[in-house]
C-alpha cells in the first residue's frame, strides 16, 4: 500500500493510474476506521482497479470545537485496517495541505436546501464544510467513482446534488448501512459511548423498526419515531420522514417510499440513523 501526504503526490498517483487504463475508486474518510469503512473499501475494490482512501479530519465541518477535539484518531490501527482491506493508496494530507489559509479559507461550496435542514439546521455550516472538502477531494483525484455510506443519508444527497450541479467527473456510489450484532449503525463516534450508552443508543434502531413495522401516514411514522425515542429518554434532535430524493418532509396524503431519519444525543454524543418506510395516504395499514 502506498502512503501519500501531499496533494501533488496524490494528483500524480491518480493521474498515473488512469494513464495505465485503471479505474480509480475513491473512499473519503476521517479515520477511526471500522467495518462500515471497510465495506466501502471492498465495494470500491469490486468495481475499480485501484482503491484510493483518504483520511482527513476536516475542521470545516465541525461547528463545535469540542466535538472536533473529541473526534477519535487511531492512525496506526487505521493504516493496518486500510492495508488489509484492499486499499492500494492511503492519502493523509495535513491541514496545511488541504486548507493552507485555515481558519480563514475564503472559498466555500454550499448546497442550498438539501444542506440546510435536519443536520444542517442543527449544525450550521456543517454541510458547507462537507461539500467544500469533497469538492476538493474530487478536484485533486480527478475522474473516479466515489463511495459513501448510507448511514449519512443527508450527506449522500448533498454530495450527489453538488456533483450534478458542478459537473464533476465522478460517479457517486451509496453503500448500505453496516450494523453491529445488536443492530446499532457503526460510527466512529460509537467508541465515545459507555456500554450503557451503546445500549441506550439502540433506541434509534427500535424507533426505525417501529416506523417501518407497517405502512402508515407520515404523521403516524413521526409519532412512532418519537414514542420509541422518548421511551428510552433519548434527547431527540430530530425524528423525521422525508422524500428519499429531495429530503422534503413527507406529508399526510402521500403514499409510496419514504425515508425515516433520526438524530439523538446520548452521553453528549450525537448519533444518527435512518431507514426506509412505506407511506400510505390514510392511517396505519392493518
Amino acid at each position: 500500500m502506498e502512503h501519500i501526504t501531499t496533494i501533488e503526490g496524490w494528483r500524480t498517483y491518480a493521474s498515473a493510474q488512469r494513464a495505465l487504463g485503471r479505474r480509480v475508486g475513491l473512499v473519503p474518510t476521517m479515520g477511526a476506521l471500522h467495518e462500515g469503512h471497510t465495506s466501502l473499501f471492498h465495494a470500491a475494490a469490486a468495481n475499480a482497479d485501484v482503491v484510493v482512501a483518504t483520511i482527513f479530519v476536516n475542521p470545516r465541518q465541525f461547528n463545535d470545537p469540542d466535538d472536533l477535539r473529541a473526534y477519535p484518531r487511531t492512525p496506526e490501527r487505521d493504516h493496518a485496517t486500510a492495508e488489509t482491506n484492499g486499499v492500494d493508496c492511503l492519502i493523509e494530507p495535513s491541514l496545511d495541505e488541504m486548507w493552507p489559509d485555515s481558519p480563514n479559507t475564503a472559498t466555500t461550496v454550499s448546497v442550498r436546501g438539501l444542506g440546510e435542514t435536519l443536520e444542517g439546521a442543527d449544525r450550521p455550516g456543517h454541510f458547507d464544510g462537507v461539500a467544500s472538502v469533497v469538492a476538493k477531494l474530487l478536484t485533486i483525484t480527478g475522474p473516479c467513482r466515489v463511495y459513501f455510506g448510507e448511514k449519512d443519508f443527508q450527506q449522500l444527497a448533498v454530495i450527489r446534488q453538488m456533483v450534478r450541479d458542478l459537473g464533476f467527473d465522478a460517479q457517486v456510489v451509496g453503500c448500505p448501512i453496516v450494523r453491529d450484532e445488536r443492530g446499532l449503525a457503526l460510527s466512529s463516534r460509537n467508541v465515545l459511548l459507555s456500554d450503557a450508552g451503546r445500549s441506550r443508543a439502540l433506541a434509534l434502531v427500535r424507533a426505525l423498526g417501529a416506523a417501518a413495522a407497517s405502512p402508515a401516514s407520515a404523521s403516524e411514522v413521526r409519532a412512532r419515531l418519537r414514542a420509541a425515542l422518548d421511551e428510552a429518554d433519548v434527547a431527540v434532535a430530530y425524528a423525521e420522514v422525508v422524500d428519499p430524493l429531495t429530503l422534503a418532509p413527507s406529508r399526510d396524503g402521500e403514499s409510496g417510499e419514504g425515508r425515516a431519519l433520526v438524530a439523538g444525543i446520548i452521553e453528549g454524543v450525537r448519533l444518527i440513523d435512518n431507514g426506509p418506510v412505506t407511506l400510505t395516504s390514510g392511517g396505519p395499514c392493518c
